[in-house]
């Protein structure tokens, strides 16, 4: 075995009921670069990593790390080995501190029974000062806007001094200076020797951060390659297995009349203050802004979900008050969350359940629940979205991030809204699954349906929306039309209140 490769895995084989996740998969890490892993959802890139981090039990292949077969029966093993994982889906003590959750399970004691809090505060604060974390070690979790909670998880990973970290879409949550600020560390960590597998379907940042990239489908390995020698044109056609010309679909809907009206929306937990906009039948709004400037909060105050302090909706000239989400649900509104795994999924339920959840009432037959018509509507979702799933039953866990993000989109649409409301909808889905989603979205548009859509992505606020609000500080800074703005007009805006 060649003295750089940090980490070899293969043959790697992995099956679920009713589909194979992984065959005969194979991956080489060198010591001090960073490997990009690309594919399409379900195409086996996160089920890959769970089963050299100890999730996933492999059945059949060999791993081995600095030429040594491992095969770390737990995650605790794996850190303890020096190897460590940054999950896409945040799973925190949230009650607890920023200093628990990192020194969770290997506190520093006092002979042996009194936890040390004092040296965990100084070890937190060191490590922090190292990556320019900018956190108190004595916070809350659950206090703390999803991109602090991402780097408090990037720097549990190097606190246990490991010598290959997984990255599995660590980006989705973080805003464009975060982004730079996760790169300086990962350049850090790669300068140390340290080898980095980094998960994304974000083409910029693969092609600027990574080293080699390595393309799956459909639980294959299918290329790897340098990434001098890769366009985006060519890791796309490797993943989708086809061209993909464009990114975005012909802007076909025609903005109508006035349909929503918000009016000095405040809320009474969060910054929110006084916004107010208008948005047409028809039309595609974007909300741009940098993280917690009030984008999403806008759109929970609007559904119910979060408490308004004042403000009014009106809907076709007619006031909504949208207490609660069922209420808001009732009026013709629907919420795609920021977070699928808090707040979207129902983990334990099938796909089916996760479907039909929110559209109840269309499946009842003389007081009872059709199981034909759920199954009807379920197909269509699946179809619709191209999800990816063994069956009907399948429990949602077990689905990639993506594909369950699709549910969630089809669970949504399956109850037939006026207003749409969109938080991230494309957050952690591959490329040739965002067009799908966009071509659902000027879909809706195009039935004279009203769509907000919250996104950290600039191009995709600029490709699929008619008008785009910047929000700063929890107030409205501005309003843009997309055809006619750019990314740097939009930032001096969200700017504007900081």
């Amino acid at each position: 075995m060649a003295n750089n490769i940090l980490l070899r895995m293969t043959d790697i084989t992995k099956s679920f009921p009713g589909v194979k996740a992984l065959d005969n998969v194979s991956l080489d890490l060198e010591k001090g670069t960073v490997h990009a892993l690309m594919g399409e959802n379900g195409a086996g890139k996160s089920t890959l990593m769970k089963c050299l981090f100890g999730i996933y039990g492999k059945d059949s292949g060999h791993i081995y790390l600095e030429g040594k077969e491992v095969n770390f029966k737990n995650s605790k093993e794996a850190l303890l080995n020096g190897v460590a994982m940054v999950h896409q889906e945040l799973n925190q003590a949230l009650k607890r501190s920023v200093m628990d959750n990192i020194w969770l399970g290997r506190y520093p004691t006092m002979g042996g029974i009194i936890v040390n809090e004092k040296k965990m505060y100084n070890d937190t604060k060191a490590i922090f000062d190292e990556l320019g974390v900018h956190v108190d070690p004595k916070r809350i979790m659950s206090t703390m806007p999803v991109s602090q909670r991402q780097m408090v998880e990037i720097a549990k990973a190097v606190s246990y001094q490991s010598k290959v970290i997984v990255f599995d879409e660590p980006t989705s949550s973080l805003t464009e200076e975060e982004v730079e600020h996760l790169f300086r560390i990962i350049n850090m960590l790669r300068d140390r020797g340290v080898g980095i597998i980094y998960i994304s379907h974000k083409m910029a940042e693969i092609k600027r951060i990574s080293d080699y990239i390595t393309v799956m489908r459909d639980g294959t390995h299918v290329v790897t390659k340098p990434a001098s020698e890769l366009e985006v044109s060519d890791i796309i056609r490797y993943m989708v297995g086809r061209e993909l010309t464009n990114q975005f679909p012909p802007k076909t809907n025609t903005p109508g009349e006035v349909t929503l009206e918000v009016e000095e929306l405040s809320g009474q937990y969060s910054l929110l203050k006084d916004v107010h906009f208008q948005a047409r039948a028809g039309e595609v709004l974007g909300l741009a802004g940098l993280d917690g400037s009030g984008r999403t909060e806008t759109l929970e105050c609007i559904f119910g979900s979060a408490t308004r302090k004042s403000g009014r909706i009106r809907f076709k000239g007619k006031e909504c008050k949208n207490r609660n989400p069922r209420e808001s649900i009732k009026n013709g509104f629907s919420l795609l969350t920021e977070e699928r795994r808090a707040t979207g999924i129902f983990a334990i339920e099938s796909v089916r359940d996760n479907t039909v959840i929110s559209s109840l009432k269309k499946h009842l037959r003389f007081g009872l629940l059709s199981s034909k018509s759920m199954k009807a509507d379920t197909k269509w979702s699946i179809d619709a979205m191209r999800t990816k799933t063994p069956s009907q039953e399948t429990k949602i866990r077990s689905l990639s991030g993506g594909n369950q993000q699709k549910v969630i989109i089809g669970r949504w649409l399956l109850t037939e809204p006026e207003v749409l409301l969109l938080d991230e909808p494309t957050r952690g889905i591959d490329v040739g699954a965002k067009y799908e989603i966009y071509q659902l979205i000027l879909d809706l548009a195009n039935r004279g349906k009203t769509v907000l859509v919250v996104s950290s992505e600039m191009p995709e606020l600029l490709g699929i929306c008619d008008r785009i609000l910047v929000m700063s500080g929890g107030r409205l800074a501005g309003e843009v039309e997309a055809r006619s703005t750019s990314q740097e007009e939009i930032m001096t805006l969200a700017a504007k209140y900081v």
